[in-house]
Formats: structure tokens, C-alpha cells, sequence
């Protein structure tokens, strides 16, 4: 039904049938399912929490994109409201809400407030990760169940990582 980035670890969701696709498709279009992420970054943000708002432009032959702060011809709006949950001595744990879902976008709005994602070189960050992965996990999916009206809230726990098991202890405590 949706997409996660090849490094990034967390929720995706699959439909059994075409009818349920056709179902979910239709609800992230209109913005009935809302996704939650974590992020880990290396620079606390200057503030605690906010909204950002940038315009997205991929380059198709490079896989990237890059954000603007003012309209670009080409360039998609993107926007995602942020908070810090917690910090350790050297990172910091942030909670991420897409308003929109463009390429790499929490990526790169995040490395654009000065914030790069733990192991994500290719926006950012000074050193990979051993396994190639970003610390950027999709945590949470939420949506009203389209038949039964009844709330679907789905949450996975982050990977079995030293720095994410220590975050994971910490923001249980907020």
C-alpha cells in the first residue's frame, strides 16, 4: 500500500485483497492514515518541536532530493511537524509526522534544520552504519477501519539496536 525507504526499518502495509488496496490508497490520498516515525539524529534541533514546511525537488539519476525554502518550479510542498522525545549524551531521539509523503522527505527536511538522520550519508551524516542502515524507523500507522469505524492503531518496536534499545527505554518514560 505504501513505501519505506530500502535503509529505513518500521511498519509497511500490504492489502490481502485489490479491494482493500483500492480502500487504503483512497484513505492515504485523503489523509485518513496518519504515520508516526522516529528518528535518531546527531544535533539537537533549535526548537523542541515545530513544523516544516520545504519544497522537494528529486533528481531521478541521483535517487535524492533536495529541499527549498521557497517554491521552485518542479518542487513538490512538503510538510511534517516534528518533537524531541528524549536525548542521550550524544544523540537525539525525535518523533516525526509527515503531512505529506514526498521522496526522502523527513530525510531531508531534517538534514535541512541542521538535524542529518545517524548513518544517513547521502543526506548528511559525517559516517554510515555497519549494516547500511539509517536510524529512521517507521513507528506507528493509524487509521479508522473502513468497514467497522473501530480505530487501527499499529506500532512496531524499533530494531534490537544498542542506541535504539536505549531511546525505545527513555521515551517509554515521557
Amino acid at each position: 500500500v505504501h513505501r519505506i525507504d530500502r535503509p529505513v526499518s518500521g511498519i509497511v502495509l500490504f492489502a490481502k485483497t485489490s479491494k482493500a488496496l483500492a480502500r487504503l490508497n483512497q484513505m492515504f490520498q485523503s489523509k485518513e492514515i496518519q504515520k508516526t516515525y522516529w528518528a535518531v539524529v546527531k544535533n539537537r534541533p533549535k526548537n523542541e518541536s515545530g513544523v516544516l514546511v520545504h519544497f522537494l525537488k528529486k533528481n531521478e539519476a541521483k535517487n535524492m532530493s533536495k529541499g527549498f525554502e521557497k517554491e521552485t518550479p518542479g518542487a513538490l510542498r512538503s510538510e511534517l511537524e516534528y518533537k524531541l522525545l528524549c536525548s542521550s549524551d550524544n544523540y537525539h531521539l525525535i518523533e516525526v509526522k509527515p503531512h505529506t509523503g514526498r521522496h526522502h522527505q523527513i530525510r531531508v527536511q531534517l538534514s535541512s534544520m541542521g538535524c542529518p538522520i545517524k548513518g544517513d550519508l547521502k543526506y548528511g551524516f559525517d559516517r554510515s552504519n555497519k549494516d547500511a542502515s539509517i536510524h529512521l524507523h517507521a513507528r506507528k500507522v493509524e487509521f479508522v477501519h473502513p468497514v467497522k469505524k473501530e480505530p487501527v492503531i499499529i506500532t512496531a518496536p524499533p530494531p534490537n539496536e544498542v542506541l535504539w534499545n536505549e531511546f525505545t527505554k527513555r521515551a517509554q518514560n515521557i
